[in-house]
């Protein structure tokens, strides 16, 4: 563990899910907010909440949590560096399973797999580090005002400075000597 605080930290403790389940609605506060919109590189985030389920799964060994995080946000445009809200709206689950100690061994994956279960540590779940981590997943990439398109600026000389070769110096140099 590398001792970071998450800015948004909620953790559940497993031996306190019901064997049913439980239904959480969580939401972050304005200085959560702040901190995320700064880690990552957003204008603000006005809004932040998830709804999480959480249930036991293989036998109370293992953990799904299923959630829907809602947001509302303001990004900046990648062409015209305009101020760019957005909303989102974004299902996701992921599975928590084992520890958190790593046992050394090597993983078999492949595309088609499902995510390896995340660990358990200290026999807690963050379950707001899990919805700030699937935000950042769900932001766009290279958000862009509607309409807006990116224009190549041209140069006024299209040719580039042509230099010699460094070899071609060589021959050169290679044939005065003859």
């Amino acid at each position: 563990m590398t001792g970071l605080v998450p800015e948004f930290s909620r953790i559940v403790r497993i031996d306190q899910i019901p064997a049913q389940g439980t239904e959480l609605t969580i939401e972050a506060g304005p200085e959560e907010r702040k901190a995320l919109a700064d880690r990552f590189a957003l204008v603000e985030i006005s809004a932040l909440q998830a709804r999480v389920s959480l249930r036991a799964i293989a036998g109370g060994t293992s953990f799904r949590m299923s959630a829907v995080i809602h947001a509302s946000l303001v990004q900046t445009c990648v062409v015209t560096l305009d101020p760019l809200p957005a909303k989102i709206e974004e299902p996701f689950s992921m599975t928590f399973g084992g520890d958190g100690e790593e046992d050394g061994g090597e993983l078999d994956l492949s595309l088609d797999d499902e995510d390896p279960p995340e660990p358990v540590v200290d026999g807690g779940i963050d379950i707001g580090e899990a919805v700030a981590e699937h935000l950042a997943l769900a932001l766009p990439p290279f958000p862009r005002k509607p309409g807006t398109e990116y224009v190549a600026i041209e140069e006024d000389d299209p040719e580039p400075e042509k230099r010699p070769s460094p070899f071609a110096v060589l021959a050169k140099f290679h044939e005065k000597k003859r």
